[in-house]
């Protein structure tokens, strides 16, 4: 596995589609359902959602107003760049994550963020993975490359 690369540095889940997201201490997540507890485990592909907060950040400026971790319902964040190339593989804390495609902002970022939410993440909406082995994720645990392997 490669060397340590970043981070976590927040954690969330909802319970349900539009339902507040509920910051955690740690994720536990199951291969091939995601995260316990949150909206989308036992989806197909969904199975946890990554972003930079650098891609947070420069969304705040843009905007000229904050942009939290929760505002963007996304449910683990980094502090370094998150990959969005469809089968690169990352390691955070010990569970193998495989990228399925860039989490694109939806229209909830309007209400969530405010007028021009969107707009001011396109580009930084982070990445949607699918949970390739089972285990837990925690704030602070390390965030690493881990080397391509066989489609699941």
């Amino acid at each position: 596995m490669g060397a340590v690369e970043g981070t976590v540095t927040a954690l969330y889940v909802a319970a349900e589609h539009h339902a507040p997201m509920e910051p955690r201490d740690a994720l536990t997540v199951e291969a091939g359902s995601g995260i316990v507890g949150d909206r989308y485990h036992g989806s197909r592909h969904r199975h946890v959602t990554v972003q930079a907060a650098a891609d947070l950040a420069a969304a705040a400026a843009e905007l000229g107003a904050p942009v939290t971790p929760p505002m963007t319902r996304r449910n683990v964040t980094v502090d370094v760049p998150v990959p969005t190339e469809p089968g690169t593989r990352i390691v955070i804390g010990d569970v193998l994550l495989e990228v399925v495609r860039i989490a694109a902002p939806c229209r909830i970022m309007e209400t969530s963020i405010g007028p021009g939410g969107r707009a001011a993440l396109r580009r930084r909406g982070g990445t949607a993975f699918r949970a390739l082995s089972s285990g837990t994720i925690r704030l602070g645990d390390a965030v690493r490359a881990a080397p391509a392997g066989p489609s699941s």
